[in-house]
Formats: structure tokens, sequence, C-alpha cells
């Protein structure tokens, strides 16, 4: 069965871009969102196997959302994608318990990467 994935991103052609790298390998893309509070709504209704999460966003940034999700379900797997830049932002999830993160703009074969070393 495919891995169940929620794309998370302010931006609608980033959530593309993404959305579009995992459904061509085999991903199955449940839900998307479009800021943090969206975010944990999408979690707590389908349950994902993975989280890609956007750091900066409004009404909620993904650190918070990040927490949140780790408070409904402890043994979430969240990948933060950021822009150059934030690295102390990035360090930040790490600690609140992101898996990895991918920076952007994205390159396919390091979000597979990331992707694939998060549910193996």
């Amino acid at each position: 069965m495919a891995h169940r994935i929620l794309i998370v991103d302010d931006a609608a052609f980033m959530r593309m871009m993404i959305k579009d790298i995992l459904v061509k390998n085999g991903f199955d893309v449940v839900a998307e969102a479009s800021d943090g509070a969206q975010a944990v709504e999408k979690f707590k209704e389908h349950s994902p196997d993975l989280v890609t999460m956007d750091i900066t966003m409004p009404e909620m940034d993904g650190i918070t959302a990040l927490k949140e999700i780790k408070q409904i379900d402890p043994q979430a797997k969240i990948i933060m994608c950021s822009a150059m830049g934030q690295q102390s932002m990035v360090i930040d999830a790490i600690q609140a318990g992101a898996k990895d993160f991918i920076v952007k703009p994205f390159q396919a074969d390091r979000v597979l990467e990331a992707i694939n070393k998060t549910l193996s």
C-alpha cells in the first residue's frame, strides 16, 4: 500500500511541486493544508504516514503545528521545508521532533531521499 502523505505549505505552487514529485513516485497525497492550524486538523482527519511541513506560514507556523501534531501523535513523522537562511528555525524544528528537513527550491531526489529515509 502506498504511504499516505499530508503536504503543508502556504504557497499553492509549492504544494503542487511536492505533490507532483510524490505522486510520480507512488506516494498517496491524502490531503493538503495552507497553514499550521489546517495542518493539525487534516492530521487528525487523515492520520497520514508522513507530513511535509513548511516553517513560515500565516495563522500558525510550522514549528507550532509540529508541536501540536506531536502532542496528538508522538510517533508522527514530519519533515520540515524551509527556505535558505532559516537554519535557526530548522534547529528548533528538529529539537521539537522533526525527522528531517528539505530546503527550497526543492530537488526531487532530496525530497524522495528525506521521505524514504524517514519512512523506513
